[in-house]
């Protein structure tokens, strides 16, 4: 224990005059709330906005939804679009599926499909997707031993379900109709 000033350790003055440097930098006023969490030093850099697309790469939007979904800018403009409808439960699911895929911890994949059930799948889940029963016994029962093609039905089936239906409104919307004028 470091006992009087003069008597300190030079350990002891460099750990004292550590936290006084520690100290000093808290008491300052951070410049955003990120400051708050991460140290000056180790500032986050915000991640660059898609570009807008040219109006013939947004007209090729038209000709299928994985063009679509491929796309930086056709995503968030989609997103929003079903955003706007309060309907984006098939979008958030479809790419959770797609995050799930890339999962290679056995482990992580089970704690993850387990995530994507009580979200989407589950009878009254917070984000119910619009499956029949049949498609959804088929993905409860390859939940049983979860693999990267567990949810693949009803990826699939939710993916016919925007694109027949989603994507076609989106078409027509304003979100659309401002980026091929």
């Amino acid at each position: 224990m470091c006992k009087g000033l003069a008597a300190l350790p030079h350990s002891c003055l460099e750990r004292a005059k550590e936290i006084k440097i520690k100290l000093g930098t808290l008491l300052q006023k951070p410049d955003s709330a990120v400051d708050l969490i991460i140290p000056y030093n180790e500032k986050v850099q915000k991640p660059a906005k898609p570009q807008k697309p040219s109006r013939d790469e947004a007209l090729q939007w038209r000709d299928s939804l994985d063009k679509l979904l491929q796309n930086d800018h056709a995503l968030a403009s989609f997103k929003s679009f079903l955003r706007s409808e309060f309907s984006e439960e098939n979008l958030e699911f479809w790419l959770a599926c797609e995050d799930y895929k890339k999962i290679q911890s056995p482990v992580e994949m089970a704690e993850r499909a387990k995530q994507i059930y009580k979200e989407f799948i589950q009878t009254e889940a917070p984000k119910e997707v619009n499956i029949d029963h049949f498609t959804k016994d088929l993905t409860v029962k390859n939940l049983v031993e979860p693999s990267l093609s567990s949810f693949d039905s009803a990826q699939k089936k939710v993916h016919a379900l925007m694109e027949k239906d989603s994507l076609p409104r989106f078409l027509r919307s304003e979100f659309y109709q401002e980026l091929v004028k």
